[in-house]
Order: C-alpha cells, then sequence, then structure tokens
C-alpha cells in the first residue's frame, strides 16, 4: 500500500465533499494562486488498492505550482466516501461510471485523468465507456491485465481474511507479517484510513485486481486521448517490461521514475509531478 508522507494536505488545498450526480465524494483540491482563467489545466487524480486520495498528497503543491488544478478522490467505500456493505456496488462499471461523475462535477471538463494501479484500470473502464471527458489519460503503476502471481496470492489470503475478521484484526495481521522496519512507519493515520475503508469495497477490488483482462487494444483504439504510462523502475504488481510493453501498444509517452518503486506518487513525488505536468503541458 502506498505510505503518504503526511495525511495533511499542502495550504493550497482544500478538503471537501464533492457533490456528483453519483453521490458525495471525499477531495482535496489543489488550486493555484491566480485568476482560475489562467488555470492550464485540471486533473482528477484516483488512488489505487487500499489507497486514498492522502496517497497523492505531495503531488499537489508543485502541480498547483505549476499552474495546474489538481483534484484528489477517494472512490466510495474509500477512507472518508461512504459506501454500500454489498460488493456488487463496487463492480468495475460502477466505479467507472462514478470517475465520469466526478469528472463533471469538478468542471473544467475535459480533465487531465491520473489512475494510481487499481485506479488506472477504473479509469481505463472510465475512458472505455465515455472518453469525452478526458484531456489526456495517466496509467501510474497500472498495468494491462491482473497482477502478478505473488500479489494475486496476497490478495487471495487478504479476501479469506476479511471473509472471518473484521477490519482490526485483519490490520493487527497485517502488521505481523511486514517488515519490522515498514510496520514501525505506520501510524495512527494509516490504521484510522484501513479502518475506514469497507471491506466490501476491498473484497470487490481485490477480486478485479486478480482477475482483469487485458484491454490494451480496446483503449489503444480510443482516439485522438493522449496517453501517457508511468512508472517506477521497479515494481511488485506488474513487471516493468509490461509497462514498457503497454505503452509501445497504447502508442503513449512513456517515463520511468529512477529510485521509485509501485507508488512513485510517494517515493518519488517531484520527479513524478514534473513528469506529469511536462506531459498535461503538451496537451
Amino acid at each position: 500500500m502506498s505510505r503518504p508522507p503526511t495525511f495533511r494536505p499542502p495550504a493550497c488545498a482544500r478538503a471537501y465533499a464533492l457533490r456528483t450526480s453519483r453521490g458525495e465524494f471525499a477531495v482535496l483540491d489543489a488550486e493555484p494562486d491566480g485568476d482560475a482563467r489562467d488555470r492550464k489545466g485540471t486533473a482528477l487524480l484516483l488512488p489505487g488498492y487500499t489507497g486514498s486520495k492522502e496517497d497523492f498528497v505531495a503531488l499537489l503543491e508543485p502541480i498547483a505550482a505549476a499552474g495546474f488544478r489538481a483534484v484528489a478522490v477517494d472512490g466510495r467505500g474509500q477512507y472518508e466516501t461512504d459506501g454500500p456493505d454489498d460488493e456488487s456496488a463496487y463492480a468495475q462499471p460502477e466505479l467507472a461510471r462514478d470517475v465520469l461523475a466526478q469528472a463533471e462535477a469538478i468542471g473544467d471538463a475535459p480533465v487531465h485523468l491520473v489512475g494510481h494501479s487499481l485506479g488506472g484500470q477504473i479509469a481505463r473502464a472510465a475512458v472505455l465507456v465515455d472518453a469525452r471527458p478526458f484531456r489526456t489519460l495517466t496509467l501510474m503503476s497500472s498495468g494491462p491485465a491482473r497482477i502478478a502471481p505473488a500479489q494475486q496470492h496476497r490478495i487471495k489470503l487478504l479476501n479469506d481474511a476479511l471473509a472471518v475478521m473484521d477490519m482490526s484484526e485483519v490490520w493487527e495481521a497485517m502488521r505481523a507479517l511486514d517488515p519490522p522496519e515498514e510496520a514501525a512507519t505506520d501510524g495512527e493515520q494509516m490504521r484510522r484510513r484501513w479502518l475506514r475503508h469497507r471491506a466490501a469495497q476491498l473484497r470487490a477490488t481485490g477480486g478485479q485486481l486478480t482477475e482483469e483482462p487485458d484491454r490494451v487494444d480496446e483503449l489503444a483504439a480510443v482516439r485522438p486521448l493522449p496517453m501517457h504510462v508511468l512508472s517506477g523502475d521497479r515494481d511488485d504488481a506488474w513487471p516493468v517490461p509490461q509497462f514498457d510493453e503497454m505503452a509501445v501498444r497504447l502508442g503513449a509517452v512513456r517515463t520511468v521514475i529512477e529510485g521509485a518503486e509501485h507508488s512513485p506518487n510517494t517515493d518519488r513525488p517531484e520527479q513524478t509531478a514534473a513528469a506529469l505536468v511536462d506531459f498535461w503541458s503538451r496537451h
């Protein structure tokens, strides 16, 4: 899971509930200084599995400083956005329609869409429903199909645990399995975020990650939407060569963030923000 350096948003960002046609979603909305008419564009940022809008906290200030508005969102059942206990509510088509509603509600369409990991596959699904609300698409550490076998096994273990344990018990079990240096970095805010996720959301989206088909050719047919594949130089969810191949198939810009792993947004935020801004500035 992404470990944001802080859960406190920068001064340029405000937290509020974004009202949409599909309900309210907790967001962090970072705007550049000056007149809104001078804004270079707006980005909608979707977090990954077990993540939240705070995974983008370190990107918000440099993105706003470059003249772009950035809106990071908790999807339904993630952290500060409520959701039902029914797994069917988190089917990928439902989550894709949520993204379309979010893009409409924040205004400034078309927006630059960014999805990290699971968020990238949800972003892809949204674009395949309707690409018109989006100016560009960035898939960040989000592969072409299901995740690597080792990660599939981990998600199966987690889903098995969620079926018989409550969220607090599962958290303690996960901490016991983590390397000591990682467990030591997980403070009360990480625990609080975990406890506020809906178990049904985790079970449903975890299943999606283990079963997602390859839809790259479908996405490549969406023209003329500019696309960007961004990742670290190491990744345990998808092999990095899969990102390289996907970028070729999509005709996408390819960015590798040196020294970053599955979460370049938290591992190397300045370099990641610069790469996003550079890509958006071309469009």
